[in-house]
């Protein structure tokens, strides 16, 4: 797929599935090789050809506060460096197709996650159409189950099912392509990007996993504030077989050395799970190679592993507030309350760590979160507290919010209540067993 050759014509591919078929296709074989900054092009000529319109590209912010739109570069340049005819580097290109104005909100830097259509279309993951003779559609980007933003298509007067069907099926082609770019492309990570990161956040999210990771019997998802410049907590959650494992790490100050331990924490445990070890032997190893490592550095984690067959719940609480079981709408009170382990980097060896078990039910939710949560506090030095953290989940739990946007709400809430200036990290992990029948 060229861009502006013509091959995605709909004279070039035909008409009906084919045509869908033949578009995807050519999209799919021209984003093998093509830049990261080339995919907005490739996505507007294939919108074109699909007869979809102008297609755009919006990532959700670090923070999914903003759906900010995909910059294009300027076609090809000529000049004493640039070859006519050849493409100009990335460095020498400009923002060529310009965020117009139904491309932001007031900010002028996106478009609002919490009120606009392209954010409920985000928040919600369903396509969602304006209104009038022409409308506009947005179509979640969902890469599995972790959202990273939308697609804008223009169907016009041809807006139909049918119609919908394909600009579905163009954003998850879209949604790969994007996921198979990111890893290698700063163009992708800059939009995601409102300012710029200190060097212990860019240390950590080096590090963190999706946000998001499940299959139909399980989600997990994840949330880490001030995403700019969080340093001591981190997480990490992975699917090995049936078994969802999920660690969540705090440790002491919130400096570079902090975020070090906290990346060397994360490196032990997959290193040891990945060799094959259990709960026990990872607790073991992230306090060996820490006290080896980053001496009288605290550290407090809980480290859980979940069959998502049975339902089965096996943890260790090293130090760490102990997680909250949300069940048919309310918090069980005390039910992951064990004594715990003493947290990790300091040298006591009480003895090999408590393996605590648990079987949950269907339906059931356990929420892991550091102390940056409960204590944040207002202006006013009022903490947020357990009561306003259960209030939050048991509420958006009873609205049937999937537990994604249940933690993105909760930590806008978070950051509101201390009036934008948190004072210490902040993560939050949602499990959510849905074995089906």
């Amino acid at each position: 797929m060229e861009t502006g050759t013509g091959r995605l014509s709909p004279a070039a591919t035909g008409g009906g599935d084919a045509q869908l078929g033949s578009v995807l296709a050519a999209l799919l074989e021209a984003s093998h090789q093509a830049a990261p900054w080339d995919v907005p092009a490739l996505v507007r000529e294939a919108g074109r050809a699909l007869g979809l319109g102008e297609a755009r590209v919006f990532l959700a912010d670090v923070q999914q506060r903003l759906l900010v739109p995909m910059p294009e570069p300027a076609p090809p340049i000529s000049g004493p460096d640039v070859p006519s005819g050849e493409p100009s580097p990335p460095e020498a290109r400009t923002r060529g197709r310009d965020v117009g104005d139904s491309d932001v909100g007031e900010s002028g830097a996106g478009l609002d996650v919490d009120g606009t259509l392209a954010g409920r279309a985000y928040r919600t993951e369903r396509l969602h159409r304006g209104a009038g003779p022409t409308p506009e559609c947005w179509v979640p980007l969902v890469d599995g189950i972790e959202r990273i933003g939308v697609l804008r298509v223009h169907p016009g007067a041809n807006a139909s099912a049918p119609m919908e069907d394909r600009a579905r099926a163009l954003a998850s082609l879209v949604t790969l392509v994007l996921g198979s770019k990111s890893t290698f492309s700063d163009a992708i990570v800059r939009t995601t990007r409102t300012r710029p990161m200190s060097l212990q956040s860019e240390l950590l999210w080096a590090f963190v996993p999706p946000r998001t990771i499940g299959t139909r019997r399980v989600t997990s998802s994840a949330v880490l504030e001030p995403a700019y410049e969080v340093a001591g907590d981190a997480f990490d959650h992975s699917l090995a077989g049936d078994v969802l494992h999920v660690t969540v790490v705090d440790a002491m100050g919130h400096d570079l050395a902090s975020g070090g331990a906290s990346a060397v924490a994360l490196a032990a445990c997959r290193s040891t799970r990945r060799a094959g070890g259990s709960l026990a032997d990872i607790t073991t190893a992230i306090d060996d190679t820490l006290n080896e490592w980053i001496p009288d550095r605290l550290l407090t984690t809980v480290l859980a592993d979940l069959d998502t067959v049975t339902g089965r719940l096996s943890w260790v609480n090293c130090g760490h507030p102990a997680p909250l079981l949300i069940r048919a709408g309310t918090v069980v009170p005390g039910a992951l309350e064990r004594r715990p382990h003493p947290p990790l980097g300091i040298g006591l060896r009480p003895g090999p760590p408590e393996v605590n078990r648990l079987r949950l039910q269907p339906g059931d939710r356990i929420l892991i979160h550091t102390d940056g949560v409960t204590e944040a506090r207002s202006t006013e030095g009022d903490l947020f507290g357990e009561h306003r953290l259960v209030d939050h989940i048991v509420r958006h739990t009873a609205t049937g919010q999937p537990a994604p946007e249940t933690l993105r709400r909760l930590m806008h809430a978070l950051v509101v209540h201390q009036d934008h200036r948190l004072r210490d990290d902040a993560t939050a992990v949602l499990i959510d067993w849905h074995p089906g029948p």
